[in-house]
């Protein structure tokens, strides 16, 4: 352990110094702006957005469109108001960054119960522990320990307006303690930050509908989550953007004649509707009077992009782009059209998996799923695989991940488990 702490703090004072190498060297490049430019949107409390549930997790983290199950809070707290069940809780654990450490997971207890046949209350909490850290000043230091952590506690309550649609809210509270006391570099003014949101979502479920070979049911769902103020860890410093979601979904459930065999296949595309960074620098103005700029003279005084234009990459100026420094209710509509690269950057933005799920006399699943995410926008591609077994009122589910992407994934060759109790009713599975 001790050596593991050793090997983190080098790799933190690392990364530092390489940022001040970054911030220090500056180069005078023309720049002209592509919609294949790596742009990876980032945000604060980034673990709201990891699959919890080993489920969802096998599907190719999907489920807002997916059959309502104990895990719903996550995807659409609307889902619960279909629920098969009266009550029931679940637990999660999802181990984290295991092929490096064996400290960092993220673990997570959910609550539902239906009040009649047209509503449901839910509850949740979700914990993300960094592990530990250690922080000495020399080798005979009795250290430090410092257990930097995340949370979200959140309440929801789902009605059906109809038969076959309903609609849902949820009111999110998030504390993000990064504070790490001991290290030199860590800003005095640093303090655990906090911040709240709200979830909406809408699902919708046909009627069974009977077919020559089988029977079939459409589902369908929306979800806007983590609607919210941006989150601030120093009192003079930057604030960082919720990752707020939007998600849409639909999906088809086959039900084999005898009944007892379905397979339900789902499509999820999802977007952050936070801001997209735009490309900085500094307008320098010159005209050029040889090849390949090896001539240069002052110019007219205009900024004519491309032409007759250098910037300096590390300045401030918006070349392309929108500034990012908006509310948070700007910032969700800014979302759609603020990519440097345009409308294909935009596109680019959108991630999709698509997921398919056996079943067998809802007591067996075997599930999988696909995953997919731009290159220059993170680049997370990957294969799942999961199962679910149930026995009485006890769900337990698996599910591993298998990536496709050259970008290693934190969470490539996990093992991830969940564990629900569907009390009352047929169970939602």
């Amino acid at each position: 352990m001790q050596k593991m702490n050793s090997m983190k703090k080098y790799i933190a004072i690392l990364g530092v110094f390489v940022l001040f190498q970054n911030a220090n060297a500056q180069t005078v490049t023309q720049i002209t702006p592509n919609q294949n430019d790596t742009r990876v949107i980032t945000t604060g409390t980034a673990f709201m957005v990891i699959a919890a549930d080993a489920r969802a997790a096998g599907l190719g983290d999907q489920g807002v469109a997916t059959s309502p199950d104990a895990f719903s809070q996550q995807w659409n707290v609307s889902k619960y108001a279909f629920g098969g069940s009266e009550q029931g809780f679940s637990m999660t654990y999802t181990p984290y960054l295991r092929e490096l450490v064996n400290d960092i997971f993220l673990g997570g207890l959910t609550y539902y119960n239906k009040l009649d046949d047209r509503s449901a209350v839910s509850a949740s909490f979700r914990y993300f522990s960094l592990g530990e850290i250690e922080f000495r000043e020399s080798a005979d230091d009795q250290g430090i320990i410092q257990k930097p952590n995340e949370l979200t506690v959140d309440v929801a309550y789902s009605l059906k307006l109809s038969d076959q649609f309903a609609m849902g809210v949820g009111l999110k509270y998030i504390r993000s303690d990064l504070k790490l006391d001991g290290a030199e570099f860590a800003a005095a003014s640093s303090k655990p930050a906090s911040s709240f949101a709200v979830d909406l979502g809408g699902y919708y479920e046909s009627e069974e509908k009977a077919y020559d070979s089988f029977n079939g049911k459409l589902r369908g769902g929306f979800a806007i989550q983590n609607i919210g103020p941006k989150i601030k860890y120093e009192e003079n410093g930057n604030e960082s953007f919720l990752p707020t979601t939007l998600r849409l979904g639909g999906g088809y459930d086959f039900i084999l004649p005898d009944g007892a065999n379905k397979i339900g296949v789902t499509v999820e595309v999802a977007k952050l509707l936070v801001p997209t960074p735009p490309v900085y620098g500094t307008k320098i103005d010159y005209i050029d009077d040889g090849d390949n700029g090896t001539n240069i003279s002052p110019g007219n005084g205009q900024y004519d992009e491309g032409i007759d234009t250098l910037v300096d990459e590390d300045s401030n100026y918006i070349i392309e782009g929108k500034d990012p420094n908006v509310n948070f209710t700007k910032g969700m509509f800014q979302s759609f059209g603020d990519a440097p690269g345009g409308f294909s950057e935009e596109m680019n933005e959108f991630t999709y998996s698509v997921g398919a799920e056996y079943t067998y006399q809802d007591s067996f699943a075997f599930r999988l799923g696909y995953f997919n995410e731009h290159e220059t926008k993170g680049a997370r591609k990957f294969f799942a695989l999961g199962a679910g077994f149930k026995y009485s009122v006890v769900n337990i589910d698996l599910s591993y991940l298998l990536s496709a992407s050259k970008t290693p994934s934190p969470l490539e060759n996990t093992l991830r488990f969940s564990l629900s109790f569907n009390l009352g009713g047929n169970g939602s599975n």
